[in-house]
């Protein structure tokens, strides 16, 4: 059996969510606030008021699964890196080294508090994009592939950034350099039809930019590539990442000192 230790398990699980739950005002409101925001004066105010269309969509309905992708990103990214990095600063790791879970266990419990920010948080920045526009989705199956596999992918990269960080500068390091500027190069607030041909290639090269794409496809059925491109890409970022970090989980990459 893959979970051979179902009460330690779901112990681990529990404390995950907790961690995050218990500080809600810093977890998960911030980003329904600043999605509001984004939402509001960028979608509401300036889309409508300019009238922008990108591919037959209002700027508005265009711009919503963009954001639903960005916050999809970095909740789970969020969770994950500090939950290990500051499990590792305060030696609580060793606790966990020492409990009697598989290393399996151990990134599936870390992984599953992550997915579950993201999915609220994700969920709820739709939610209030429904006070200012409503539409059906064009594939709720799709929508539900993305939200999963989206959040499974960043929560990994989460706890890759927990491990390799020595310091609290090192850990935004990659969020700040990396990360975000390849959120806001893909696709989020705008079709890469719209910017210039020298930065195209550069374009698709992100593969952000297929996760924002497949997600927005399922959304309002408009896509800047073929979504099974998407799928398929999104699928195998998943599984290499997870065989990454239960390899460095095994071999204990900087959890013993």
């Amino acid at each position: 059996m893959i979970i051979s230790n179902p009460v330690g398990f779901r112990t681990l699980i529990k404390r995950e969510i907790m961690r995050f739950f218990v500080v809600f005002t810093q977890t998960i409101l911030p980003s329904l606030i600043s999605a509001a925001l984004f939402i509001f004066v960028f979608g509401y105010s300036i889309g409508r008021n300019l009238n922008i269309q990108i591919q037959g969509q209002s700027y508005l309905q265009y711009l919503v699964p963009g954001l639903v992708m960005m916050h999809l990103i970095e909740a789970p990214y969020a969770n994950t890196s500090s939950s290990l990095f500051m499990s590792r600063w305060h030696n609580l790791i060793q606790e966990l080294l020492l409990s009697p879970l598989s290393y399996l266990e151990m990134v599936l419990g870390l992984l599953i508090g992550g997915i579950v920010r993201g999915l609220i948080v994700g969920g709820g920045v739709y939610a209030i994009s429904l006070f200012f526009v409503q539409f059906s989705f064009h594939s709720v199956w799709i929508v539900l592939y993305f939200f999963i596999t989206v959040t499974f992918i960043f929560s990994c990269l989460g706890i890759l950034a927990g491990l390799w960080a020595e310091g609290f500068e090192k850990l935004s390091l990659w969020s700040t350099f990396v990360i975000t500027p390849l959120v806001y190069f893909g696709g989020v607030f705008h079709s890469i039809q719209m910017m210039p041909p020298w930065l195209k290639a550069a374009g698709r090269a992100n593969p952000i930019f297929y996760l924002v794409s497949g997600l927005r496809y399922g959304m309002i059925g408009v896509s800047d590539v073929d979504v099974r491109v998407c799928m398929i890409l999104a699928a195998v970022m998943a599984v290499a990442l997870f065989c990454l970090v239960v390899h460095l989980f095994r071999i204990g990459y900087k959890l013993r000192s």
